[in-house]
């Protein structure tokens, strides 16, 4: 799946991205809370689900939205 630069690869729940010949996780550092968020994501929203350890992500404009607290976080 596309992610800001780069191209992810979903393996066993997990996001890996290649990096110098082998596979990094991608993973987010930190809490990276994404403002402004006009609609909800779910089932019907329009964006490509991909499940994510424990939860759910949804593509959005090249980033992955995940539900926490209220608000999206950016993966």
């Amino acid at each position: 799946m596309p992610h800001s630069d780069h191209v992810d690869y979903v393996h066993d729940g997990h996001l890996h991205r290649e990096h110098d010949g082998h596979f990094d996780e991608c993973e987010p550092e930190g809490h990276n809370e994404h403002g402004a968020h006009d609609h909800a994501h779910g089932d019907g929203c329009g964006h490509v689900a991909v499940p994510h350890a424990d939860h759910v992500d949804y593509v959005h404009d090249g980033h992955r939205h995940a539900e926490h607290d209220g608000h999206y976080d950016e993966h």
